[in-house]
């Protein structure tokens, strides 16, 4: 971000302005002065306001009334900015954007919607800046006031004030305002660069070495030595190198925690505001520091306020300095319109679904023995002209229920809806659901087959919808039907293949034709015996994909845990396999019962845990949690955060996140150790605001 143009009325010094930034063939200055004094400071002020976002300003440490020039009427700042492209991911940004703020007498503030942005030209698309919410490279824009005191052993690091960003331009409006610690600071960044060997950390700390070294005059030899102590280092720097160093280092600390992955953090855009940075590099100094931010920060816009005398001692090749603006982003390809097919088309709808859709395949070899052509459709399609449209969802949620209304609407008596996600008793006649599936409808299955042996379940689970759906075990097919005496590898999507009674049978068929099994569904190793516990060792039993060998079984309570024991000691499995039960929260288990089941698991050799949320189906209870916690809950968190799998703790983290936002609503605080849990190697920026939405201070 760039900033272009800032617009204001009723400011208490300037009254009502503008300042542009000179822009010139693609570029833009990278040193704009403002004359020093009130007015100057104010101007520099108006831009970190506008640019802060409505969910920081309040937490500025000033009163924000004092920035009115009268009360009966609020001061109105627009802001135009230039907008670097994010990630290969994010939606493109315009390459110009503007935004607004409103501040009342009471200090309340406001965002302007588009039409009340009268004051930015016409042609620019208006929107909230991104700045507000989470560390945004993007739009990094950072403040220094003529008096700059560091946080002396008080500095945090674990992004755990979700305002923290805010703090970047403090001191531009109280000078008691803290900046980085500048001993922390090394001593971090060396540790990762140094000690550690990450490459972001190692190179911005060679980059400030250089600098400080060049331009400060600073002996940084041994700042890169694995023994360097950095506090006697920086008590031996002379106290003008220290005021020199103190902004630098903190620019640098909130480039690279602004840019968690970036490999050259000091390299991104952003905005620097600087009052009076001649007060701190006083005479001859000053052009050294500038040009030191220069180097050490090539991309950032900087905009200060100088002395008349300060101003005329710089060299003209370093207020010549110019940045290259953002390229526009290439047009976008409008949507393509509807696509139009001919009547005679039949259009199958997979509207949710994680894996093919084995009922859609079917309808697809149906319609096609019968000479239609048929199409495959995903989620919210748009294809007109077809006379019938079917449409399947698995999933009985918000999205997907959602979706299933949009086709209604769009398709009205010309659609089809089944599928467990809107009709637990729909059926495909029975002359479809005897045949084969359709492969080629989708050729992402490549070499794998897909279907059912046996449908059904003898139990009752509130929670499952296949003894509603389902009723009890039967077989619906064999092997040669679904392998089609072409296929190798077999995604078997059995309810509870175990519970039928020829399920031996089934398993040595498995074992004998040394096929890969995929048992989507998991089994169940309660049911198991000595002779089929054989037979599953026996079987090469693969992930959904087929890249790697791993067994999946269930377990969603805590009942016969010693059963499971030696169910799994018959198998004989190790510490080199990979087993992965499939551990169900959420509906009727007490976090007592969670902790046990993850610490059970834990102790078998091989064996990891995937945690899966309960997800109401269309006839299903509503989950029962209301004895989930009990007077130990601390003491169960503290043991559950170390139970820790060699695999897929990603999921864990998932249930972290859950159980930390029930136990914020159970007792009306955060547990601290499982927030630092879910923060301690993934997306740390984000931790302070989500223990801000876990306490109700932000959304």
């Amino acid at each position: 971000m760039y900033l272009v143009s800032i617009h204001f009325k009723n400011a208490a010094r300037n009254r009502d302005g503008r300042l542009r930034f000179r822009k010139r063939r693609g570029t833009i200055s990278k040193w704009t002065m403002l004359p020093a004094g009130p007015a100057g400071r104010e101007i520099l002020q108006l831009m970190a306001l506008a640019s802060g976002g409505a969910d920081f300003l309040p937490r500025i440490p000033c009163p924000l009334q004092r920035f009115l020039r009268r009360t009966d009427i609020p001061l109105h700042i627009e802001l135009a900015v230039a907008n670097h492209p994010g990630r290969p991911r994010d939606p493109p940004r315009p390459a110009l954007s503007g935004s607004g703020i409103e501040i009342d007498k009471r200090g309340c503030i406001r965002s302007l919607r588009s039409a009340e942005c009268r004051l930015l030209p016409p042609d620019i698309p208006v929107r909230k800046l991104a700045l507000e919410t989470g560390n945004s490279a993007t739009h990094l824009l950072l403040g220094y006031g003529p008096e700059l005191n560091a946080h002396d052993g008080t500095d945090r690091y674990d992004f755990s004030d979700p305002f923290h960003r805010v703090t970047r331009f403090h001191s531009l409006f109280a000078p008691q305002a803290r900046i980085t610690d500048p001993i922390a600071f090394l001593k971090r960044l060396h540790y990762k660069g140094i000690m550690v060997s990450r490459f972001p950390a190692r190179d911005t700390l060679q980059r400030i070495c250089g600098a400080f070294k060049r331009h400060l005059d600073i002996e940084t030899d041994g700042w890169q030595e694995r023994a360097c102590r950095f506090d006697a280092e920086w008590s031996r720097l002379r106290p003008w190198q220290q005021r020199a160093a103190l902004p630098v280092l903190d620019i640098a600390r909130h480039m690279v925690d602004a840019s968690p992955r970036s490999g050259h953090p000091l390299d991104e855009p952003g905005v620097i505001l600087l009052d009076r940075p001649d007060l701190l590099c006083a005479g001859r100094l000053l052009p050294m520091w500038m040009t030191l931010v220069e180097c050490l920060v090539p991309r950032m816009q900087c905009v200060l306020t100088l002395s008349g005398e300060a101003r005329s001692s710089l060299p003209r090749s370093l207020q010549g300095k110019r940045l290259d603006l953002p390229a526009a982003p290439p047009p976008q390809r409008r949507a393509a319109a509807a696509s139009r097919l001919p009547r005679t088309t039949v259009v199958l709808i997979d509207v949710d679904g994680a894996l093919p859709n084995l009922a859609l395949m079917k309808l697809s070899r149906y319609f096609k023995a019968r000479g239609r052509r048929v199409v495959l459709a995903r989620k919210d399609c748009r294809i007109e002209g077809p006379e019938h449209v079917y449409a399947s969802s698995v999933f009985f949620r918000p999205s997907s229920l959602a979706r299933v209304e949009e086709l209604k609407e769009r398709y009205g008596d010309s659609i089809t809806v089944g599928g467990t996600g809107v009709d637990s008793r729909k059926r495909l006649p029975p002359a479809i659901e005897n045949l084969p599936a359709d492969y080629p409808l989708y050729p992402e299955l490549e070499d794998r087959a897909i279907g059912f042996l046996t449908r059904g379940c003898p139990g009752a689970c509130d929670f499952c919808i296949v003894p509603v759906k389902e009723g009890r075990p039967r077989q619906v097919a064999d092997l040669d039907d679904l392998l089609q005496n072409r296929f190798r590898k077999l995604i078997l999507l059995d309810d509870n293949i175990l519970a039928h009674p020829r399920s031996g049978e089934l398993l040595e068929d498995m074992a004998r034709r040394d096929i890969e099994v995929n048992f989507n569904q998991t089994l169940d190793l309660r049911l198991l015996d000595k002779e089929k516990a054989g037979l599953l060792r026996r079987i090469r039993c693969s992930n959904v994909r087929f890249t790697r060998s791993v067994r999946h079984f269930s377990l969603n309570d805590t009942l016969h845990l010693d059963l499971v024991r030696r169910r799994y000691a018959q198998i004989g499995f190790g510490r080199d396999d990979n087993v992965e039960f499939i551990c169900m929260y959420g509906y009727n288990t007490a976090l007592a019962e969670d902790v046990e089941r993850f610490r059970f698991l834990r102790s078998l050799p091989g064996a990891y845990v995937f945690v899966q949320r309960y997800q109401p189906h269309i006839e299903g209870a509503e989950p029962d949690l209301s004895g989930f916690f009990d007077e130990r809950a601390d003491a169960l968190i503290d043991e559950l955060i170390k139970i820790l799998f060699p695999q897929n703790m990603k999921s864990m983290e998932t249930y972290y996140r859950w159980l930390s936002k029930r136990y914020a609503q159970a007792f009306g605080k955060i547990h601290v150790k499982l927030v630092d849990t879910i923060f301690r190697y993934n997306c740390r920026h984000g931790k302070g605001r989500y223990i801000a939405s876990l306490a109700g201070t932000s959304g």
